[in-house]
């Protein structure tokens, strides 16, 4: 270790490689400084760097986001992967604000200057989407809700960042602390976030230097990373490759979760069945009860969002309809009804960034406000499916 530099330097040699780790606070100008003192003296042939495609284009390229279809994120299942991430940008925004300081000033500074000198820039972080679903699926069902509320109560907090939190941040990884700041237990998100990746950017760093058989790599990384990179640099791996696919492989998800929303459909419609067996009159006051339930609480969670007033009459009707029918969401039909009624323009995507890191800008902004009223409308509908059903199961009960 080189104990000359502020910043901790590990030094090694990989197959007959130069390899140069320098460990960086993610909030630390001296690490941007000692960044450019590096790739200035010119001792490097490639410059590494602790992103992935999507955070790289995020980076350098925050206009692409305008050329996000929203209705087919939404159709894929990624609206909550989206909020996610704009919850955990606005997090780090604030931190940037509140301190006068850059998150991820040192990873810009060393992609400007590998372009500058014209060197190749290698991106050695795994996806951040597949670290996401691999931290999520490491997690309870209980404990992925309370991280993901615990983010979305983050939009609306003025509560600001603590100093402890901001040491961490030097010390460490900007995704933990970040994740942590939401998190009751720090060591469910230790392996995905931390022990996983440092064998993933040493799997790469691998697969570059037999790929391209580069002799001298500067890898930019978190400090946190540091320790955890060198040992499995060190280690090796015999198929760099075959290690990069498994850390990509995300775990299949139980198959019997997905029989749930089928088995109270029918549970559901066997009460209505047995209400208008017993008589026309408790059969359609059973339907009565759903629809003004279900219907009223999904109604409510797009009027929380913010939604045109025929959105929030499309909630309304939709979501009593829909809960019946669990291959679409209540969600689904009233971003479609609010894309129709307000599309949003290009300086939304333009400004969803920074519009987000302002509670009152995700409201405001339309693509952000869009995402909200199908996660609220969602949640409102879900919220009335069990409130009707246990509403429906007591009458039936009280009638017999």
């Amino acid at each position: 270790m080189t104990q000359s530099s502020p910043e901790p330097i590990e030094n090694l040699t990989i197959d007959d490689s130069k390899v140069t780790l320098l460990g960086t606070a993610h909030v630390s100008q001296a690490s941007a400084d000692m960044v450019e003192q590096l790739i200035d003296s010119k001792a490097y042939q490639a410059v590494a760097v602790e992103l992935c495609p999507s955070r790289y284009q995020a980076l350098v390229a925050p206009d692409q986001m305008a050329k996000m279809d929203l209705m087919q994120v939404i159709r894929q299942g990624k609206a909550s992967m989206v909020i996610a991430s704009l919850a955990m940008a606005a997090y780090q925004q604030r931190i940037a604000e509140q301190f006068g300081i850059e998150p991820g000033a040192e990873q810009r500074r060393a992609i400007e200057l590998a372009e500058k000198h014209g060197l190749p820039i290698l991106l050695i972080d795994r996806e951040i989407g597949i670290t996401l679903k691999r931290t999520a699926a490491g997690l309870s069902w209980w404990k992925r809700w309370t991280l993901f509320t615990g983010l979305l109560l983050s939009l609306i907090s003025r509560e600001e960042v603590e100093e402890e939190e901001i040491e961490k941040l030097k010390e460490g990884d900007i995704l933990e602390t970040t994740f942590a700041e939401f998190a009751h237990d720090r060591q469910d998100l230790y392996r995905p976030l931390i022990e996983e990746r440092d064998q993933y950017m040493a799997a790469r760093l691998l697969q570059e230097i037999r790929d391209k058989g580069h002799e001298d790599i500067l890898a930019v990384v978190g400090a946190g990373h540091l320790k955890g990179l060198k040992e499995k640099l060190l280690q090796g791996f015999t198929d760099p490759r075959k290690k990069i696919e498994e850390l990509e492989a995300v775990p299949e998800p139980a198959r019997w979760p997905r029989y749930i929303p089928w088995i109270i459909v029918a549970l559901v419609i066997t009460g209505f069945v047995i209400g208008f067996t017993r008589s026309p009159q408790l059969g359609w006051e059973l339907v009565g009860n759903w629809v003004f339930i279900n219907g009223t609480l999904s109604a409510i969670g797009a009027a929380l969002a913010a939604a045109h007033p025929l959105t929030v009459l499309t909630a309304f009707v939709a979501a009593p309809i829909t809960s019946l029918n669990p291959t679409i969401g209540a969600g689904m039909v009233t971003a479609a009804a609010e894309l129709w009624l307000r599309k949003p323009t290009v300086k939304d995507f333009h400004d969803l960034r920074r519009d987000t890191t302002r509670w009152t800008g995700w409201w405001r902004n339309r693509v952000s406000r869009t995402l909200l009223i199908f996660l609220f409308s969602t949640l409102g509908s879900a919220i009335g499916t069990y409130v009707a059903g246990f509403l429906i199961a007591g009458k039936l009960t009280g009638s017999s």
